[in-house]
């Protein structure tokens, strides 16, 4: 039996229709099957591999750390060298930015975005000690159910409620909604960028009126960084790009681990401080922060840091938008640094293009609330002429 076969026959399936590539290895920003087939990854396996496939430092920083120690204990117990280090690293990337509970220092580990969002809902009741939180339409937070709770599309919901009680949505981008923050209101969880809409980047005013609002009535305000953190949006933080807006709490996940698994949600100790008693080991997780994968995102985030790479993303976007302005199919292309949308009148047209880009070796994708938008999100190491190739590849596709 072959293993596309036994694929389908053993991993359970998330739709009727997966890509089934079989990918033998990755390096850079290219996928290679058996055959030896490339494709290029347009999408950084969904906004993962900043630092491309399996980059030097990465693999170096992981081997190290075999060497030493795998799982210890559960997380806190111990003084654990990679999760210490890469605490240090995070919290100095945030020195500069105070919030009004003080400055982002404490960085609770997950194993993915999702748990980390788990864990910001979890602090936010417990600190104000209120229930209610407000998230927006069109946004995806995470697949578990308190954080689809949270996403505002009702297909993805319809069949898993009873979800969370006392979660309200507002319209991204639109002020008037803003006044719904309330002193009933545990938190505002929002994405600086709204991603699974089809990438949507606000007016400034927008997030400070939030910010504003959230500190007004007590509130706290989550921003969730897991697609555009460690980079992609032009700066390290996407938030960095907006003017005077410091969340109360910060969550990243995706690109920050180099490939390996890790999230994180980071607070002021003020806030963080809840966890500690009534109850203590308010939070508790087994595997958040394994050494491997907190060694592989310390090394990613020098990467990007010493490199710097995310202030070569915008220069890389804008490369996008131009070689594909003249496209008659596409009617814009939406975005902020290397996290773009390039929009078609319709799923039925971009659908066709997407298989065709595949077939001759550049993956891109859709978005979750957003079916006529390709998502173009390479890794930040993606070169000039690799990206004249996609596009080239991407008007082939399209028939250009």
């Amino acid at each position: 039996m072959t293993h596309r076969q036994l694929f389908f026959q053993h991993v359970a399936q998330t739709s009727d229709f997966p890509l089934a590539l079989e990918i033998e290895r990755a390096e850079g920003v290219f996928l290679y099957t058996a055959t030896g087939q490339r494709y290029m990854d347009l999408i950084s396996g969904i906004g993962v591999s900043n630092v491309g496939h399996r980059h030097p430092n990465v693999l170096e920083a992981i081997q190290n750390q075999l060497d030493k120690y795998l799982h210890l204990m559960v997380y806190g117990e111990y003084v654990q060298t990679p999760q210490t280090q890469l605490a240090h690293a995070i919290a100095d990337t945030l020195s500069s930015y105070t919030g009004p509970h003080g400055k982002l220092s404490n960085v609770y580990f997950t194993n993915s975005g999702t748990e980390a969002v788990e864990g910001a809902m979890k602090l936010a009741k417990r600190f104000t000690g209120r229930t209610e939180i407000i998230s927006c339409f069109n946004a995806y937070h995470g697949a578990t159910q308190g954080a689809l709770s949270l996403s505002g599309d009702e297909n993805f919901k319809r069949n898993y409620r009873p979800l969370l009680p006392d979660v309200r949505h507002i319209r991204y981008g639109h002020l008037p909604d803003v006044e719904h923050i309330s002193q009933r209101t545990a938190a505002v969880v929002i994405e600086v960028v709204s991603a699974e809409s089809g990438i949507r980047v606000p007016d400034p005013a927008y997030l400070q009126a939030v910010r504003q609002r959230c500190t007004d009535t007590g509130t706290l305000l989550i921003f969730d960084e897991i697609q555009t953190g460690f980079g992609r949006t032009g700066t390290f933080w996407a938030f960095e790009g907006f003017g005077p807006v410091v969340p109360d709490v910060l969550v990243c996940a995706k690109g920050m681990g180099g490939g390996m698994p890790i999230g994180a949600f980071i607070s002021s100790p003020e806030v963080m401080g809840v966890f500690k008693n009534n109850p203590i080991l308010g939070h508790i997780t087994t595997f958040g922060g394994h050494p491997v994968s907190c060694a592989a995102s310390l090394a990613t985030l020098n990467v990007i840091r010493n490199e710097q790479l995310y202030a070569q993303a915008e220069a890389k976007g804008q490369l996008f938008r131009q070689l594909l302005a003249d496209i008659p199919a596409i009617r814009a292309v939406r975005g902020k640094g290397l996290m773009l949308a390039a929009e078609f009148d319709s799923f039925a047209v971009l659908k066709p293009v997407i298989d065709r880009a595949i077939e001759r070796g550049v993956i891109t994708d859709w978005f979750l609330f957003c079916d006529n938008s390709m998502r173009i999100a390479p890794p930040l190491i993606i070169t000039e002429a690799e990206i004249h190739e996609a596009c080239a590849v991407i008007r082939d596709a399209v028939g250009v």
